[in-house]
């Protein structure tokens, strides 16, 4: 069972919005890559499409704290704060290596679908079973 799942990337030039800062657009976009790797590195993205089931973002939530340019070292850490029935709420943190400032964190609320029907299920024991849900945030860390 895994905690925190982390992973290291360099912010592109391309993110830069008008005002030469890392655009809102970005940070939802990392937000859905960060679960995605952790979702593939546990086997929770064959388990959930072998069910027959997708996961689909509900709805999130961000809040920028620190500006990030083109060229910075960003962590990116995401973890489970819980898992109900048919929804799973997932939390991230962004820091800047250099000096480990928290730029943004966020959270998304994830739903469990049947993928040819796209209406909510519940999510099986097994799936479930691949976190580890933190409530309260960073402790065990995977590398990604």
């Amino acid at each position: 069972m895994n905690g925190v799942y982390v992973y290291d990337f360099c912010v592109p030039a391309d993110a830069a919005d008008p005002n030469g800062h890392v655009s809102n657009i970005d940070y939802v976009r990392w937000m859905i890559e960060a679960a995605h790797r952790h979702a593939a590195s546990i086997g929770c993205t064959a388990a959930t499409r072998e069910s027959g089931a997708t996961w689909v973002v509900r709805s999130h939530w961000i809040e920028y704290l620190r500006p990030a340019f083109a060229g910075d070292a960003v962590t990116a850490m995401t973890w489970v704060a819980d898992l109900r029935r048919v929804q799973s709420l997932r939390k991230y943190r962004f820091l800047r290596q250099t000096d480990q400032s928290v730029l943004a964190q966020g959270e998304t609320e994830w739903v469990f679908v049947d993928a040819a029907t796209g209406r909510p299920r519940a999510i099986p024991q097994p799936i479930k079973a691949l976190f580890r849900v933190m409530p309260d945030g960073p402790g065990t860390r995977t590398r990604g």
